[in-house]
């Protein structure tokens, strides 16, 4: 139990770093209300980010796009 109990915990950890970081781009929380922490039955962590929009995974991937340009 304990095993998932911290893969819930770095999953939830994990989506909260990811809801932070589209917040910071603008997007609205109405957006991503579907997104939720996940844990297999052996307590892997996952996060299901469930469906969004078009435009707002092209602005997604815009800005994965230019942290990678930036880090080199």
């Amino acid at each position: 139990m304990q095993t998932w109990r911290d893969g819930h915990t770095r999953a939830t950890d994990a989506l909260e770093s990811f809801r932070a970081a589209l917040a910071a781009l603008g997007i609205p929380e109405a957006t991503w209300t579907g997104m939720r922490p996940t844990v297999t039955f052996n307590g892997l962590p996952y996060v299901h980010l469930g469906m969004l929009p078009a435009d707002v995974v092209e602005q997604m991937a815009e800005a994965l796009r230019g942290t990678k340009t930036s880090a080199h």
